[in-house]
């Protein structure tokens, strides 16, 4: 009598274990979703730091295609981070107010990431013509940047202003890269391999530089399991 009642139950016991296994891996799976790193297009993003132009567009908003020239004199594209997740920033050389510890964190993570050929760097100068070559080239031997790791660059006024504006969305003022026109940002901008905005952070602080970290093991991760 226990045999057959044992016997009925199998087939439930079978049952239960495939649905088992299926949610569970139907969890796992909602779970990696749930980890993998917000993809930040110009309706996600304060409306005062996105052009007018721009504030319509839900996704496949891509970083713009650049051309600036770095501390060697070097011409700089998109092409040099081509295949690399990289962390963008905005800055001048004669900054004595955030950029300071803006330039320490990003050399902080340039060390914690130096061996790591995936991760690369990326600093604009918002006072182009006064941070020439020759004075980017002190700036950077100072701030200790490692060349083809980090490059901090200048370039067209109007090109790195509209970059800042229309592209990472990384300042709330206005203006078009005039003469007078200055922006100042602590933010730090990671952009992915396919050139997407996958965070925001606060330069100047210690704890978004942790969080900066552990979104970019995110973002690996994301990319080993494609």
């Amino acid at each position: 009598m226990e045999f057959k009642i044992f016997k009925k139950s199998i087939p439930l016991l079978i049952f239960f274990a495939v649905f088992s296994a299926i949610s569970l891996t139907v969890y796992y799976h909602l779970l990696k979703v749930d980890t993998r790193l917000k993809i930040f297009n110009p309706i996600d993003v304060n409306p005062r730091l996105v052009d007018d132009s721009m504030v319509h567009i839900q996704n496949n908003h891509t970083i713009a295609d650049f051309k600036l020239t770095n501390q060697n004199g070097e011409t700089i594209t998109n092409n040099n981070y081509k295949d690399k997740i990289y962390i963008a920033d905005f800055f001048f050389t004669r900054c004595q107010t955030i950029c300071i510890a803006m330039a320490y964190n990003m050399g902080e993570l340039q060390e914690f990431y130096k061996d790591d050929n995936d991760i690369m760097f990326l600093s604009h100068s918002v006072t182009p013509v006064m941070d020439s070559v020759s004075v980017l080239k002190e700036y950077a031997d100072r701030k200790g940047v490692i060349d083809g790791k980090w490059n901090v660059t200048t370039g067209s006024k109007k090109h790195i202003y509209e970059l800042a504006r229309k592209s990472y969305f990384a300042v709330l003022d206005e203006g078009n890269g005039d003469e007078s026109d200055f922006i100042h940002t602590e933010q730090f901008v990671l952009v992915d391999k396919d050139r997407r905005i996958r965070g925001y952070y606060d330069g100047t602080e210690k704890e978004d530089m942790e969080k900066l970290k552990n979104d970019i093991v995110l973002l690996k991760e994301e990319y080993a399991s494609e």
